[in-house]
Formats: structure tokens, sequence, C-alpha cells
């Protein structure tokens, strides 16, 4: 899913085409790009790279990875939500209409591709990750030899710094904030247990067929934030599934300001998002320990004011928490299209 993504998404395309090869296998990764009505020129970015007109150019320092050459022009066919992904294309991109957040642009791609009943695993990443031909083998290998699962992941890396992001996602059910396995650490790190486990990083998961018909589309109420923890937590007795060597290199977060290893400062916008849908979440799946939850967000706010010196987060924090009137500043954020995918009513569990 892209929303102002046009720094990024060749990078992420460029990846997948070079890991997906020629072969005879390449049939079994179909590409589709759901675009949120960006208001940058990451349309055209795609068109022009898939035309050849505009290849991907490494950055400075290099990757930590090699690439097989492309080769240019990359079949493009374009539509609304209601396009087919055919299976010889190279990459699908569906135009929903609107910025429907996170969740809302992941469900279009989904619904696409579920329409074919051959299709039995679907992977959602990030456009601002990019992808080594190793990791996209080692998913296949894995997939194989597992009988039935719900999501499987990966180790997410920051792309920059070289350390880890995620390598699974961890939560406290008393406040509902979620934190990564191995953050910051080295590649070197051990993995982590399956009962470590509570949900898959939304930069890179990969769900079963039998997953989606079980625990359906992602909840589109939270916007941004906590869509992939609720969809963990409905996967019923499927499990979660580690799959070494599944690495996944992510700039991570710059769009909507959120905190970072060397940027530990998140913007409001990202605040406000981050604590409405973790109060959402606990409403939904630990209602007994809202108290707690709100009291977290209360000793967030102060520390935030206090110690960081940004009563504009603060703010965000408690206006997120608790319901309160959108502040401003996150509101301008978002167009009147947005703003009513973003501030819709709380779904139903």
């Amino acid at each position: 899913m892209t929303y102002d993504a046009a720094d990024v998404i060749v990078g992420c395309l460029e990846s997948l085409m070079a890991a997906r090869g020629t072969g005879p296998e390449a049939g079994d990764l179909r590409v589709v790009v759901v675009d949120n009505a960006s208001t940058d020129d990451t349309v055209q970015v795609i068109r022009d790279w898939a035309a050849g007109r505009a290849p991907f150019a490494p950055p400075e320092g290099g990757l930590p990875f090699a690439m097989a050459p492309v080769a240019y022009p990359v079949p493009l066919t374009e539509g609304g939500p209601d396009l087919v992904p055919a299976a010889d294309a190279g990459i699908t991109l569906i135009h929903s209409g609107a910025n429907r957040g996170f969740a809302g642009g992941v469900n279009l791609g989904l619904a696409a591709l579920a329409r074919d009943p051959a299709i039995g695993h679907f992977w959602v990443l990030n456009p601002d990750c990019m992808v080594p031909a190793a990791s996209l083998a080692a998913v296949r290998a894995r997939l194989a030899e597992i009988p039935e699962y719900g999501l499987l992941g990966g180790r997410v890396i920051y792309l920059e710094s070289g350390v880890i992001q995620m390598d699974a996602g961890l939560m406290n059910r008393w406040t509902g904030v979620t934190g990564n396995f191995n953050f910051g650490g080295p590649l070197s790190s051990p993995p982590p247990q399956a009962s470590d486990m509570v949900f898959i990083s939304g930069a890179s998961m990969v769900a079963s067929r039998t997953f989606y018909d079980t625990a359906g589309p992602m909840k589109e109420d939270y916007f941004l934030y906590y869509e992939e923890v609720d969809w963990a937590l409905r996967r019923g007795a499927l499990p979660l599934v580690y799959c070494p060597g599944f690495d996944i290199y992510h700039l991570g977060g710059s769009s909507i300001g959120s905190a970072a290893v060397g940027r530990l400062r998140a913007a409001p916008f990202s605040l406000y998002f981050k604590h409405r849908s973790r109060i959402r979440f606990q409403r939904r799946f630990h209602p007994w320990a809202l108290p707690v939850a709100w009291a977290f967000s209360l000793a967030q706010a102060a520390r935030t004011a206090l110690l960081r010196r940004s009563p504009a987060g603060a703010w965000a924090i408690l206006t997120g928490s608790f319901g309160l009137p959108v502040p401003r500043a996150v509101r301008a954020r978002l167009n009147p299209d947005a703003c009513a995918h973003a501030f819709q009513p709380r779904q139903k569990s």
C-alpha cells in the first residue's frame, strides 16, 4: 500500500522484481500496489520506473545485499478497486480513490488477490522496504515445510543503521503497549521462540489463505497502528511462525513521524493515532484493563509535556486516548476524504 511514497517505492519494486527472477517460480509472486490517492508523484514514479524511463539508482553507500538486474519495461496494469490482478502481470496498480489508511488500502489488495482461489498466501509489504532474493527463497522453503499457519514473519532490519527493527511483536496486556523483539539489536541476535511472538510486523507479514478466510480482512477503524496486532489476535488456533532468513530492509516510520533508533521523539500526528489505536485495541480485546491503559496515557502525556517539552505531543496523547476533539494539527495532515476514513466510528468487534 502506498501513500506519498514517491521517494521509496521504486527501491521496493525493483527489489521484488529482482528477487522474483525470471525462472519457473517467477509466476508464484504477484505484485499488487494499492495507491491510497497519493498527493505526490508516487503513481507517475511507478509508471516511469516500469517503462524504464527512471530506473532504480542504489543509494550512495550501496545496499547490504546484491540485486539481479531487472529487465525493462516491466508490464504495468492499472485500474480501480475492482481490478483483478492477472497471473502474468508484472505489476498491478490499484487506485483506491482515497486515503483509506493502512488497513483500508491493504484490504483492497487482499480482496483483489483473494478472488483467485489458486492463491494460498498473501504477503503484506511496506513500500519503504527492500527484499533480498535470499529472503524470498527462505519464505518459499519455509512454507513448503509447515503444514498450517496463520501469519508468518521474519526479521525487519533498519536499512540505514543495519540493526534490527523487529523480529516479532510483543505486548503488555494491561497497558496495550507493544514492543519489538530484538529492537535495536545486532544481526547476530537469536530469533524469537514461538512463545515470544504476539504478532507479526505489519511492515512485512505473510498470511495464509486459511487465516484470511477465517479472520477476514483487517479492521479499518484504527487507520494507523495496531491493525496487525488486532489481526494476529483474531487467528484462533492458527500459529504464528518465524521464518529464519526472511530478512527485510526497512526505512521505517519517516512519513508519519514514528520514533525509531536515533529518532526517539515521535510527532503529534503519530502520537495521536498510536494512543487512540491502543485504547481502541484494549477496548476490543482487554476491556478489563482499560483503567490501567488510561492511566498509562496520563503518565505518558505528563512525561511528554515535562521531560520532552512537547505540549502538542502531550495533547495529542490525551485527545487520542480519551476521545476528545481531534487536534487541528492532526486534521490538517489529512484531506477531507482521508478524514472521513480516519475519524469514522469504531467498528464492532
